[in-house]
């Protein structure tokens, strides 16, 4: 154990002296009397220990680029834009400390956050830090799921922003999702629920999540929806789910209806009340998903990587080519 702590201690010692003082490995090893391969591990371990993170930004031309390209297609206010990574988790976790700076840079005290669920998210907390405390209110805008665990539910996620910032938290106690339409209704009209989604539907920002609706999302995998029942929704046009809540087709119009009053959140209507929505979606896979929610207007800021950004705008393009296309009247 001691010779643990030891490792990790000198790992920090030659990380500052590396990277904050500017000396070369040649010259930590004559200092410390170490070996210059020695001081090579020791960078390598204090960056699998958390202890220093690389960062890699945008080229600032390209990044303003493709910022105001999405402000004038969509009318967003701001872009909050990662590099890529073909690591999956790598490229959740560069989206993430995207959020983190930016609520870093923006929470002020009092400030409201009504905050969604999903693995976007939680990735978020993991990227903050100890960022300056901000007595904020941060709400859970969805109930809870006993399938979903800490990295997914609402709650948890709330809890730990709270944690980080100094400020507190709100559970919404209700499940998330109810199979009985009429179970739901009933649930809505209990008054500590509705306490806590109308101080939601009050929050100066939401944070959400946008889901891609396939049949290996973890709305199956929590059994809210049936895989049979997604492919439904999708051969009818539904692209995106928003929070497990709102279905929308690729021009951002409300979809599959048969899915829809199930779950125990804020609505599509609702974030439209809300001042800044911010969604974060890191994967791949999201570009058709975000284009859906971005034409819908509740989204204020979005957070996606690079990528996701270029696709996203060529695919706008081809749409409303293909679009124009099919209107144009036929030959005689």
């Amino acid at each position: 154990m001691a010779t643990e702590i030891n490792e990790v201690n000198l790992a920090t010692l030659v990380s500052k002296l590396y990277y904050y003082e500017g000396k070369t490995q040649d010259e930590i090893s004559r200092s410390l009397k170490l070996s210059r391969t020695k001081i090579g591990r020791l960078l390598k371990r204090a960056r699998e220990l958390g202890l220093v993170t690389i960062r890699i930004n945008l080229n600032p031309a390209e990044f303003s680029a493709l910022e105001q390209e999405l402000k004038a297609r969509f009318g967003i206010q701001r872009a909050l834009i990662a590099i890529d990574h073909d690591d999956e988790v790598e490229q959740r976790a560069a989206v993430a400390q995207c959020v983190a700076d930016y609520l870093t840079e923006t929470l002020t005290d009092q400030t409201t956050v009504a905050v969604g669920m999903g693995r976007n998210l939680g990735a978020v907390t993991a990227q903050l830090g100890a960022p300056p405390p901000r007595r904020c209110t941060f709400v859970s805008s969805i109930g809870g799921s006993l399938k979903a665990g800490e990295g997914l539910n609402s709650d948890h996620i709330a809890r730990r922003f709270a944690a980080a910032f100094g400020g507190r938290s709100e559970t919404l106690y209700a499940p998330a999702h109810v199979t009985d339409h009429e179970l739901r209704k009933r649930l809505l009209l209990d008054p500590t629920v509705q306490q806590t989604l109308n101080r939601a539907r009050r929050a100066d920002m939401a944070l959400i999540g946008i889901g891609d609706l396939s049949e290996s999302s973890y709305l199956v995998g929590m059994g809210w929806y049936t895989p049979l029942e997604i492919a439904h929704a999708r051969l009818n046009g539904t692209v995106v789910d928003v929070s497990g809540y709102d279905f929308l087709d690729i021009e951002g119009r409300p979809s599959a209806p048969e899915l829809h009053d199930r779950v125990i959140a804020l609505s599509h209507d609702d974030f439209r009340r809300i001042p800044n929505i911010v969604a974060v979606a890191s994967e791949r896979n999201k570009t058709m998903p975000l284009l859906g929610a971005l034409r819908s207007g509740i989204i204020s800021t979005l957070a996606t990587s690079a990528g996701n950004v270029r696709l996203i705008i060529e695919l706008d393009e081809q749409t409303k080519a293909q679009a124009a296309d099919d209107a144009e009247p036929g030959l005689v």
